[in-house]
């Protein structure tokens, strides 16, 4: 792939991960909707999420020592608010990572690609984004989060998996109906990607440096994740400013658009 198919995707990972519109979609969109030769292939769209990771490590670089210490808690059997975020972590993470492991052994990683489901979930998790924010209270922080809801907020990132359904907003999604913040369901939403992208990114590593991938090569994805690690820092720190002002109802309107553009570019035989 050429440079500027790479800046392109870099920076449309990085302006998408953490909004609640789904970096996913607009990765696997971009290469179908500029006429590109062939589509960049998932190792590349982790690499990309592999730049962002580093920057909500970066933005939110107290939390994660605070996790880090929290760990070491647990395994002291200390209870305190890190380690209740920690624990909360640990008990979200699995069902990502063992449905992602068995799509991507069987191949339905591929086969989930497609325009057609991308638009329909698109459209669907958006109206759910939105219903969530106008029906739940802003009561509750992360502090507040059970073990329970960390459960349910494991399964609702998992369901992820899907193109289109949108990470970070299906965790928010899920967050706001259990009455957390705006801004803490964001919080918690980016603090959940750290150890889903970060095994997803080793894997990408891995399988890159074994077998290349037949559209690009590592330099490829080193290039993708270090501009995607500067335009998903900078929305970040937008995203966090403005999410408690502006809800959730923009990004509604704009993954309704998306969805109707696209079954229309589908139905038009483009």
């Amino acid at each position: 792939m050429s440079w500027l198919h790479l800046a392109i995707l870099a920076i449309i990972q990085g302006l998408t991960e953490f909004l609640p519109i789904s970096s996913s979609a607009h990765l696997i969109l971009t290469p179908q909707l500029l006429g590109w030769d062939a589509d960049q292939g998932p190792l590349i769209d982790v690499m990309a999420h592999f730049g962002s990771l580093f920057a909500v490590m970066a933005y939110f670089r107290k939390d994660v020592a605070g996790i880090i210490s929290g760990f070491f808690d647990l395994l002291s059997r200390k209870l305190n608010r890190n380690s209740a975020l920690a624990l909360n972590l640990i008990i979200a993470t699995p069902p990502a990572m063992v449905l992602a492991f068995l799509l991507n052994q069987f191949g339905y990683d591929i086969l989930l690609r497609s325009p057609l489901l991308i638009a329909f979930t698109t459209i669907i998790f958006g109206i759910l984004l939105w219903v969530s924010d106008i029906k739940g209270r802003e009561e509750k922080t992360t502090d507040d989060l059970t073990w329970k809801g960390a459960t349910i907020m494991g399964f609702a990132q998992a369901l992820a998996l899907i193109p289109g359904t949108s990470r970070s907003g299906i965790t928010m999604t899920t967050a706001r109906f259990m009455n957390m913040t705006r801004e803490e369901s964001a919080r918690f939403s980016m603090l959940m990607s750290l150890p889903i992208i970060g095994a997803g990114g080793s894997y990408a590593l891995l399988e890159l440096m074994i077998k290349p991938s037949g559209t690009a090569g590592l330099s490829d994805g080193l290039i993708v994740a270090v501009l995607s690690f500067l335009a998903a820092y900078a929305c970040i720190a937008l995203f966090m400013k403005w999410v408690s002002k502006i809800g959730f109802f923009p990004f509604m309107v704009y993954r309704l658009l998306l969805g109707a553009g696209l079954l229309l570019w589908i139905f038009l035989g483009a």
